[in-house]
């Protein structure tokens, strides 16, 4: 009694190894590319609502949903996170002491001094053993099996929002190339038209065969580039059914009118201050929680160099006859403690304490880098987010004079005044800034999903602690966290 009353009195002593704390970081005040732009209203960007609804997109919308029930590397991630509670789980079972039965019937012929005896033994009992967690290896265990659970939540937040990012950014560049396409139709049927036009004057004896070989150049180079267009489009379009767990062959995309494609917005995202990053972004919190971890499993290597305390206790029923087993007499039980000491491991056990500091200090590294990285992300796309915009303001202008050269261009050559080849490349000029801007704005579109995935989708670390394979994989329940 008196080893159980010392076991459970030092089993409430504090466990070996260091706590954890998180390491100083050096983080800046503001983010530089944030600085004096976009005075609008920016749009909020949290966990009360998807964080892609920004755009006003239902097709959107409605392939983020497919997404999050689909998409095969969630689920991957959502099995994974099971296997890390499971874990946790094993780890906290140590807490308590194992308990066993047994029963056996048997039957033996043995021989003692030339004395042959041929008897029966029948047994019942129960067992348990316990080793108390004196040292705290076992809460060190637990603590790092915890922080493994939260590192395996975080990573599959963060698998969710990169589906639903890539997905975002591959859906924005359709709706880009959308545009450049409905862009060269209708240069297509210009090009035809003006075509039809030289070959009128030349037949005319207006103008001179090279004017319509010209014009047919033209009118057959922007039907190819439109190929090339839907070539570029199919494969994303491939790329999204993948993504939504579909087969590419039974997905189609269709495309937007004019009017929807050109009510696609670039909202105004919030980069909130840097010191708030750390709390936002799931690969930052899983790299917190693996160090956590770590830091846990140098107590656990520590607490091997302490002595091993276990208790045990059996008792039951031991008879030659099965009417005689449950008899007074028959009665046994066995109560002890046992204390164990490894004297000499040849260093197996600093080697192990040295490897898991080792391992702990590789995690604060690879959370310093994290962090930096996000930041760097975040600058990134503010930047340009800050430059697209400025340029997008210089193209319109560019294709306001295209155009207006065109429309010159094209009259001067009707009244005579000018040469084919002064049309050709006044369109052609129009053309390319068209699909410039075009492409600016698909580019727009597409820094903004990735300003929005670098700021963590709305995502919260403390959502860590109630997060769970159901409640995650369920877009209805938490739709924008990183996701939902």
């Amino acid at each position: 009694m008196t080893a159980v009353a010392v076991a459970a009195l030092l089993s409430g002593c504090a466990a070996v190894g260091p706590d954890y704390a998180r390491p100083p970081l050096d983080l800046p005040l503001a983010y530089k590319e944030n600085a004096g732009w976009k005075p609008a209203t920016p749009q909020l960007i949290d966990a009360s609502q998807p964080w892609w609804e920004v755009y006003h997109d239902a097709t959107l919308n409605a392939l983020m949903a497919q997404a999050n029930r689909a998409n095969q590397n969630i689920q991957q991630s959502e099995a994974v996170y099971r296997e890390a509670q499971a874990i946790a789980a094993a780890a906290r079972a140590n807490f308590f002491p194992t308990l066993g039965a047994n029963a056996g019937a048997t039957r033996a012929r043995t021989n003692s001094s030339g004395a042959v005896k041929l008897g029966d033994d029948y047994s019942l009992g129960l067992s348990a053993s316990w080793e108390p967690d004196v040292w705290g290896s076992v809460r060190r265990a637990v603590e790092a099996g915890d922080a493994g659970t939260q590192a395996s939540a975080a990573d599959l937040a963060g698998a969710r929002l990169s589906i639903q990012s890539t997905l975002a950014q591959d859906y924005m560049q359709v709706r880009a190339l959308d545009l450049q396409k409905k862009l060269y139709a209708a240069s297509i049927d210009a090009y035809a038209k003006s075509l039809a036009l030289t070959q009128h004057q030349y037949a005319a004896g207006v103008v001179l065969r090279s004017d319509v070989a010209l014009a047919q150049s033209q009118l057959a180079q922007a039907q190819a580039q439109a190929v090339d267009l839907q070539a570029q489009r199919t494969q994303l379009e491939h790329a999204i059914a993948v993504l939504t767990g579909q087969s590419p062959s039974r997905f189609t995309l269709a495309a937007l009118d004019d009017q929807g494609t050109a009510q696609m917005a670039v909202p105004v995202v919030p980069p909130g201050l840097p010191s708030t990053l750390l709390e936002r972004r799931p690969d930052i919190a899983g790299a917190e929680q693996r160090m956590r971890a770590a830091n846990a499993n140098i107590g656990v290597a520590q607490a091997a160099f302490y002595p091993q305390i276990m208790l045990s206790a059996s008792g039951g029923f031991s008879s030659a006859t099965i009417g005689a087993l449950f008899n007074t007499p028959s009665r046994i039980f066995s109560l002890g403690a046992a204390l164990a000491q490894t004297i000499f491991d040849g260093g197996l056990r600093r080697a192990h304490s040295d490897q898991a500091i080792a391992t702990y200090d590789a995690s604060v590294a690879q959370y310093k880098q994290t962090v930096l990285a996000g930041f760097q992300q975040v600058e990134d796309n503010l930047a340009t987010l800050r430059l697209l915009d400025e340029e997008a303001a210089y193209q319109a202008k560019a294709v306001e004079a295209s155009q207006l050269s065109e429309r010159l261009a094209l009259s001067q050559y009707r009244a005579g005044t000018a040469t084919y080849l002064g049309v050709v490349t006044a369109q052609n000029l129009s053309l390319t800034n068209q699909r410039t801007a075009a492409q600016l704005r698909g580019r727009q579109l597409v820094a903004s999903v990735a300003l929005i995935a670098a700021t963590g989708g709305g995502w919260n670390a403390t959502d860590l602690a109630t997060s769970s394979p159901s409640s995650s994989s369920t877009a209805s329940k938490t739709p924008a966290r990183a996701g939902s």
